[in-house]
C-alpha cells in the first residue's frame, strides 16, 4: 500500500433524525443500522483500509466518543483519534487534522469521508478514490465525489460541472444549495449536476494552501500549533484554541471559494443514511414491503413500514402503512415516514418534557 495515502474519517455527528436509536451519547455511526453485524463506522473503516494503510486512517470525532472509537476499531491507536473539544462544524477539524498529517508526511494525499454513508461496491469506490489520488498527486486540485441524481432530491446540495469537460475528472463551475423541487428538476434536466456527497480528496499541500488563501484567520489559529502537533503539547494547545475557531463547514470555507475544484461522478451505489426513510430504501423488504431490522414480525394490512427493535422482539402491526416503528429501551417511536424530518423537533419536545437523558 502507498504510505502517502491518508484518510480522515468524520465521526463526530449526532444523527438526531435517527432517534431513538441514535442519541447524543451513542450516535448512529456506532450502531449496526442495517443489521449486518458491523456498525457504520466499522464498515467505513474497512472500506478505506482496502486502499489506505490502517495506521494512516485518522478518526475525527468529539472527545466524548473517544472510548467508543477505540472499542469499535481495535486496530486503531490513540494517535489516530483526533478529538474535537468543541462543536465547530467541518472546516476547523479538517484543517486541524490536515496540519497534523502535513507535519507527519508533507507528501500525503488524503480522502475526507463521513463515517455513516452506505457504499456497497467497495472496488468501484477504491477505483474512484485512486483516480482522484493520482490526479491530486500531480495537480493542485480539490476533488470531490458527486453522485448521479436518480430523482429531483431537495435534501442534497448539488455540484454543477463543466458540460464541455471530457474524461472522468471534470472541473466544477459552482456548488448549489439545496434546491426546491422545480429547481432540482431543472438541474437534472440540464444533465451536468451531481449530488454533493461530502466526500473530498486532495493533497495535504493543496488543502492547507486553500485554507491559507480563503480562511486566513482560521489558518493562522491552527498554524500556530504546528510546534505542538504530534507531541505531548498538542492536547493543551487544542483545548485552549479550538473553541476560538469559527463555526463553518468545509464547503463554505474553501470548496465554494476555490477555483481549482474538480468532481468525479461516483461509479458506486451510495446512500447517505440520513433518515429512517433512507434506511428503509436501502434495506430488503418483506412480502408486505416492510423493512425489518432485528424484529420478528406479524403483520396484517400493513405495508411500507420501517420496523426496528433492539433484540429479536415480536412486533405485531395491523392497519399501519408507511410508518417508522422503532423500539429502544425506554422509548417507542411510531411516526409517519412522511414527517421524518420532524423527528429532530419531536426529540427536543421529549427532552423538554421528560428530560435530557432521552436524547
Amino acid at each position: 500500500m502507498n504510505k502517502n495515502y491518508y484518510a480522515i474519517l468524520m465521526a463526530g455527528g449526532v444523527g438526531s433524525r435517527f432517534w431513538p436509536v441514535s442519541t447524543e451519547s451513542f450516535p448512529k455511526q456506532f450502531h449496526d443500522m442495517l443489521g449486518t453485524g458491523d456498525t457504520l463506522i466499522q464498515k467505513t473503516f474497512q472500506r478505506l483500509a482496502n486502499l489506505i494503510p490502517k495506521e494512516n486512517i485518522f478518526i475525527l470525532t468529539n472527545e466524548k466518543y473517544n472510548d467508543l472509537v477505540l472499542e469499535q476499531l481495535p486496530e486503531v491507536s490513540q494517535r489516530q483519534v483526533v478529538l474535537e473539544p468543541a462543536m465547530r462544524n467541518t472546516a476547523p477539524c479538517i484543517l486541524y487534522a490536515s496540519l497534523k498529517i502535513q507535519k507527519e508526511n508533507p507528501d500525503a494525499v488524503m480522502i475526507v469521508a463521513p463515517s455513516d454513508h452506505w457504499i456497497e461496491d467497495v472496488d468501484a469506490f477504491s477505483k474512484n478514490v485512486k483516480e482522484a489520488f493520482d490526479f491530486c498527486e500531480n495537480n493542485d486540485a480539490l476533488v470531490t465525489l458527486g453522485i448521479q441524481p436518480t430523482f429531483p432530491n431537495t435534501g442534497y446540495g448539488y455540484i454543477e460541472f463543466d458540460k464541455s469537460a471530457t474524461g472522468t475528472i471534470k472541473s466544477v463551475n459552482q456548488f448549489r444549495e439545496k434546491p426546491d423541487y422545480e429547481t432540482a428538476k431543472s438541474f437534472i434536466a440540464q444533465g451536468n449536476f451531481l449530488w454533493n456527497a461530502g466526500i473530498f480528496m486532495w493533497s495535504v499541500k493543496s488543502v492547507v494552501e486553500a485554507f491559507k488563501a480563503n480562511q486566513p484567520n482560521l489558518y493562522a489559529l491552527f498554524e500556530n500549533g504546528m510546534h505542538a502537533y504530534n507531541t505531548d503539547g498538542e492536547d493543551e494547545f487544542i483545548l485552549r484554541n479550538y473553541p476560538k475557531a469559527d463555526n463553518i463547514s468545509v464547503d463554505y470555507a474553501i470548496m465554494e471559494k476555490s477555483k481549482n475544484v474538480s468532481v468525479i461522478a461516483a461509479e458506486f451505489d451510495w446512500n447517505d443514511l440520513g433518515t429512517w426513510g433512507s434506511l428503509y430504501d436501502k434495506l430488503k423488504k418483506d412480502e408486505n414491503n416492510n423493512a425489518v431490522v432485528n424484529a420478528k414480525t406479524l403483520v396484517e394490512d400493513a405495508s411500507g413500514n420501517m420496523i426496528r427493535t433492539k433484540g429479536k422482539k415480536v412486533v405485531v402491526v395491523d392497519g399501519l402503512n408507511d410508518y417508522i416503528i422503532v423500539d429502544k429501551d425506554e422509548v417507542l417511536l411510531i411516526f409517519p415516514k412522511s414527517k421524518e424530518q420532524d423527528i429532530k423537533k419531536v426529540l427536543q419536545k421529549v427532552k423538554d418534557t421528560y428530560g435530557e437523558h432521552y436524547g
